[in-house]
């Protein structure tokens, strides 16, 4: 009864804060502060990002004016009720005014967040490049709780936290949430009342556990080979720059003297109209149903933003000149300069509030895409090469990456796109839903924040491929997935060439390859194919093992790289085939060389070790040279050995000629 009327007395009276209790209060209760505002951020833009907007939060509940030797104070207008629980107590409830103050502010932010659809949840601070903070991992009690707060609107979540976390009882609730701006605190109330949470959600314990703590993080890499070429791009940038200001501060010509050359390209009239998004071109919305050709030059330009002028004269200027605080990567081979006329406009929207532009200038696809509305935030531009590129990879673009999850921008031609786990050739795909502007729900990207449970490497617990009608396309760290085929190379054989990824023989190929796609992230990828070259049979009764050939042809024509897998039987479907050899720029195991020779040394289950060799069908004879010697007919080639024998293996073929393994 005397903590009521204490509360009743409160809210009859305006309370005055001086600015260092106010930021007294955010020092003492930072980690709670952090950990309500965590809480009532809408949770589906990321917990990476949930984490930075509620530190900021938190820092920016300090008011602006500073106390001066006067004692600058700050009105907060009625008194509010103060923390409970672990806060109670007479030391406690002195501060109870200015951590109610801070408290309202930092519910105001994540309120304003809540509702906010557009632009980033919090100001530009803090930052952290470079690495992805996460909250600790919880059980399923912690899991069942995010996803039943994840399907509270904002106010909600707030009546749901005052209540369990604060331990405030409803008319406080209320007041608090009044006091924020909230329209319907009594609606708010009864969502959280209908809130169907785990057992012990009601006690604020699983609010307390370290999978709502936004102060005790776990930190992981971004792409690393991304950021690789962002330093690369900058340092390549940088020296450019210092060439161009020592010439332009040469004396008469600034330049010097170029002959017939036109003024450089900012006062190009050609140049200029490049960079004008009036002049922007736009393919019909039906061009891809009668082109000649169906690939990106038929996308028609789709999004929400696509009329937004003053962001496409951004995408345009940052590509001509991109400035220091832009983070530019490009694929290998892809040139980064300017467009040579008015480049395509494929998308323009909003992608999990970040604005995001795609053009096409016919041999690249570049992306701009930026936090904020244009006033300081974040800004990346991608470049990838598509020169020759045709229906088959043209199917899909990476619209956003985000916290291990991928959205895409389909072909106008697709429509029931799919998710398949290639690592689980036995489950059927899931659907996929495609926004009416093309983009689909996130897709979690291959092996990303997978957590180890079957003795394999994480990144083997699952690898995630797109499918999108007959054709498969996996993210390999670049705008444009790369396509998944599987069968010979070059029409020899049964299949009369690589095909889509279709039957039991290919799943089963693919689904012990899949964990070898890491090897070929980030290196200009068009197209990866899979070929069961030859079945052993093992010595002393170890059943047969099957010899694949894996090959990422690039969009350049060059760097390419060949991988030679070895099978042994095996329980799990998915347990990754041994690398036994690889090459780069070798012609082998593609339409060029349409054949390949491999070999391996095996331990049988006795303990004896033999070498092992297979070719493809165009191989009539294999011997061995070195530490091992020996010869069969045929393809295939068996002889014991010693663990850690070097040896040469070659092949004849038909007509004469002869092959040496793939190395």
């Amino acid at each position: 009864m005397e903590q009521q009327q204490a509360t009743a007395n409160l809210s009859e009276s305006p309370t005055l804060i001086d600015v260092e209790q106010a930021e007294a209060a955010i020092v003492e209760h930072y980690p709670r502060l952090v950990r309500l505002a965590y809480l009532v951020l809408p949770p589906g833009v990321g917990r990476t990002r949930r984490v930075l907007a509620a530190h900021a939060l938190a820092q920016r509940a300090l008011p602006r004016n500073r106390a001066n030797s006067a004692g600058t104070r700050t009105d907060t207008g009625p008194g509010l009720p103060g923390q409970r629980g672990s806060q109670g107590g007479p030391e406690a409830a002195a501060g109870d005014g200015g951590y109610a103050f801070v408290r309202l502010r930092v519910l105001r932010g994540a309120l304003r967040a809540a509702r906010r659809r557009r632009g980033p949840l919090a100001p530009a601070l803090p930052r952290v490049w470079g690495l992805r903070l996460v909250p600790r991992q919880g059980g399923a009690d912690e899991l069942a709780l995010d996803k039943a707060l994840s399907e509270l609107s904002g106010p909600g979540r707030a009546a749901y936290v005052l209540r369990e976390l604060e331990q405030l009882d409803d008319p406080e609730v209320r007041e608090v949430l009044k006091a924020a701006g909230v329209v319907d605190p009594r609606g708010a109330l009864i969502e959280a009342d209908e809130m169907d949470g785990p057992a012990g959600s009601r006690d604020g314990a699983l609010l307390e556990s370290a999978e709502f703590d936004a102060c005790s993080l776990q930190a992981r890499p971004t792409d690393l080979m991304r950021r690789r070429q962002h330093v690369r791009a900058a340092l390549a940038a940088a020296a450019a720059l210092v060439v161009c200001g020592t010439l332009l501060g040469l004396p008469g010509e600034g330049w010097g003297p170029s002959g017939a050359a036109a003024p450089s390209y900012a006062r190009n009239p050609s140049s200029e109209r490049a960079l004008d998004p009036a002049e922007l071109t736009r393919a019909e919305p039906g061009a891809w149903r009668t082109a000649t050709r169906a690939d990106f030059s038929s996308w028609p330009a789709r999004g929400d933003r696509t009329d937004d002028t003053p962001l496409l004269r951004r995408a345009l200027a940052v590509w001509a000149r991109p400035g220091r605080s832009v983070h530019v990567s490009a694929t290998p081979g892809t040139q980064s300069g300017p467009p040579s006329g008015p480049p395509q406009l494929l998308y323009a929207g909003e992608v999990d509030q970040v604005a995001v532009v795609l053009l096409y200038d016919g041999l690249r696809v570049v992306r701009y895409a930026e936090t904020g509305r244009g006033d300081g935030g974040a800004v990346a531009l991608d470049f990838a090469r598509t020169d020759a590129a045709d229906a088959a990879g043209s199917t899909a673009l990476v619209a956003t990456r985000a916290d291990g999850n991928v959205r895409y921008l389909t072909a106008p031609w697709v429509r029931r796109p799919s998710v398949r786990d290639l690592v689980r050739p036995d489950e059927a795909p899931r659907p996929l839903r495609l926004a009416p502007d093309g983009v689909t729900d996130p897709v979690r990207a291959g092996g990303a924040g997978l957590v180890p449970g079957s003795g394999r490497p994480p990144e083997c617990e699952s690898w995630t491929a797109l499918r999108l009608g007959s054709r498969l396309v996996t993210d390999l760290g670049e705008i444009v997935p790369a396509r998944l085929t599987y069968g010979a190379p070059g029409g020899f054989g049964r299949g009369g060439g690589p095909l889509d990824v279709a039957g039991a023989e290919a799943r089963a190929a693919w689904a012990h390859t899949a964990c070898r796609l890491p090897l070929l992230h980030s290196r200009g990828v068009r197209e990866v194919n899979a070929w069961r070259f030859a079945a052993q049979r093992l010595p002393e009764g170890g059943g047969a093992a099957d010899w694949v050939c894996t090959r990422a042809e690039t969009w350049r024509g060059a760097g390419d790289r060949v991988l030679a897998q070895f099978q042994p039987p095996a329980r799990d479907p998915g347990a990754p085939a041994a690398i036994v050899a690889s090459a780069d720029g070798s012609p082998d195991c593609g339409p060029r060389a349409p054949r390949v020779l491999a070999g391996a040394l095996w331990k049988s289950r006795t303990g004896r070790w033999y070498l092992l060799a297979a070719g493809s069908s165009q191989v009539t004879a294999v011997a061995a040279r070195g530490d091992v010697r020996g010869a069969a007919a045929g393809r295939l080639l068996t002889l014991p050995a010693e663990a850690g024998d070097q040896t040469r293996l070659i092949g004849r073929l038909m007509g004469g000629g002869q092959l040496t393994a793939l190395r």
